[in-house]
């Protein structure tokens, strides 16, 4: 044995795909998937659109908070198909292992490539923010109005968080309980200096919270409601990168889909709070007339701007910002370690680094495939970027909606042995999947003319973000269909079902040989 292979040996208990397991526990992966969503970073961006779509009449305006509630329904429902998923398979390529057993190995392998592309899009975004944000924490402008500027430093902020995120499982988790300690502190002392001062000083334009804020009942135009939704639900992804980590987890079979279900929870709480205090403090048109930023705009006369109070919130959605390039990172390189492993794709990838037991080779392909995504839309046009972010939203519902669904598909044989069974594992996981797929169409349908995309231009006759999205699934499909030309193995598998003892709290954990049976 080698002196590589002894250290390997002694310094950890390493998983078959070469993790280093038990490395995390509970809190950090509930942190890591709350992180990955960057709740300060996507209530600024997200919360005056929200608003806005009932800002001119009787739609949703002040159900803001109502909207996150109701876009929070499918993300329970798809958190709770991670749960009992990762129970009988607790693999780190999570929707691509899964939909392969559940549903075939040509879903499967699609599933996995939307899940790369998907975070690859969404780096350029948070590298944006992170340049553009450290410049304005130190109130330097003049960089800040630089494109070049704004790249630069975005590309070091991927490039750091890379090599943390290829350094080790530990350094990721220490560095995001910091990150989203600030975060979070930060939003909520947001929220209670926010609200204090409604109730206490009646800032201009402020309104005090009212119960119908929260119900969706009162909004009397469903199209905003569902314009609203489309926004807020999206604003939700990332908790499942608590699954990704699920090999390198302690208890693998139940912990990290508790963190998923415990991160939605405490997502909603975060968001309905959040907007709550920012459209009680200036009323929903001041949102909506600071959409591209809402919590900038508020700082300065939520915290004033004396010993530079202002500058609270700039530190919350750089933290955010920053934390959640790293989190991205960390299941694209999960999801490729696990494709590699199964033969789907170039075995390189596969490759696990033998002292850090992380993915190294597909940590930093995704990071350097990020910083080539960004500066090529940078150097084309900014629009393009804001447009890929829209293409985004069908990324996401295409791999969450088809997570649900093979939920119940992979328990078949288990929903009707008892009624807990077919509402926690079949009904609700197929209602998140089939949920998304509609929120996938209505949006798909708006896209396609091309004045609802941020440059208004029109890509192949269609609107950007509907192309974006084309294009890239036809991409997939030729090298899916290159790599099943020459690598068949992977592409013979035959559908699976799960263990009839998955749901059994003393079961051990089961290899990925015993997790299923066969068909």
């Amino acid at each position: 044995m080698s002196d590589q292979a002894v250290d390997r040996a002694t310094s950890a208990e390493v998983g078959e795909k070469g993790l280093k397991k038990n490395a995390i526990g509970f809190i950090s992966s509930t942190v890591i998937g709350v992180a990955s969503t960057a709740p300060g970073y996507s209530l600024a961006a997200t919360l005056g659109f929200i608003v806005a779509a009932g800002a001119g009449g009787s739609a949703v305006g002040v159900q803001g908070p109502a909207i996150m509630i109701l876009a929070f329904v499918p993300m329970l429902f798809i958190a709770a198909a991670y749960f009992y998923m990762n129970r009988a398979d607790p693999d780190c390529g999570t929707t691509f292992t899964w939909v392969t057993k559940a549903m075939g190995p040509q879903l499967g392998w699609i599933n996995g490539w939307v899940i790369i592309v998907a975070d690859i899009v969404v780096m350029a975004n948070l590298a944006q923010i992170a340049g553009l944000y450290t410049f304005l924490l130190f109130g330097w402008q003049d960089a800040a109005d630089s494109t070049f500027a704004v790249t630069a430093v975005g590309v070091v902020w991927i490039l750091i968080m890379t090599w943390i995120v290829a350094r080790s499982i530990e350094l990721s988790a220490r560095t995001q309980n910091f990150l989203l300690s600030a975060e979070v502190l930060t939003l909520t002392l947001f929220a209670v200096v926010a609200l204090v001062k409604v109730y206490t000083g009646d800032p201009a334009g402020s309104i005090h919270p009212h119960i119908s804020w929260f119900s969706p009942f009162a909004i009397d135009n469903f199209g905003a409601m569902t314009s609203g939704v489309l926004l807020a639900v999206f604003i939700y992804w990332g908790w499942d990168s608590t699954v990704t980590v699920n090999e390198e987890t302690k208890d693998a079979r139940r912990t990290p889909g508790l963190a998923a279900l415990t991160s939605t929870i405490l997502l909603v709480i975060i968001y309905v709070l959040v907007s709550t205090a920012a459209q009680a403090f200036h009323g929903v048109d001041f949102l909506a007339e600071n959409a591209d930023d809402v919590l900038s705009a508020l700082g300065a006369d939520v915290f004033g701007t004396k010993f530079n109070l202002d500058k609270i919130l700039i530190i919350a959605v750089l933290t955010s910002a920053a934390a959640s390039t790293q989190t991205t990172i960390l299941p694209t390189a999960r999801t490729s370690l696990s494709m590699a492993r199964n033969k789907a794709i170039p075995k390189v990838f596969g490759d696990v680094h033998p002292r850090y037991f992380t993915p190294v080779v597909a940590t930093w392909t995704m990071g350097l495939l990020s910083v080539a995504w960004y500066v090529g839309l940078t150097i084309v046009s900014e629009n393009i970027l804001y447009d890929s972010l829209a293409a985004l939203g069908l990324f996401i519902a295409f791999y969450y909606g088809f997570t649900g669904v093979a939920c119940a598909v992979y328990y078949r044989r288990e929903l009707f042995k008892s009624a807990k069974n077919f509402l926690y594992i079949g009904v609700l996981p197929s209602l998140g999947g089939l949920i998304l797929f509609a929120l996938l169409g209505k949006s798909f349908i708006d896209l396609w003319d091309p004045a609802n995309s941020e440059s208004g231009d029109s890509w192949l006759g269609v609107g950007p973000p509907d192309a974006i999205f084309l294009i890239f699934m036809f991409i997939g499909l030729v090298l899916m269909t290159v790599w099943w030309s020459g690598n068949r193995e992977f592409f013979k598998r035959k559908l699976e079902v799960a263990h009839p003892e998955a749901l059994n709290d003393s079961m051990p954990e089961l290899s990925n040989s015993a997790a299923t049976g066969g068909e």
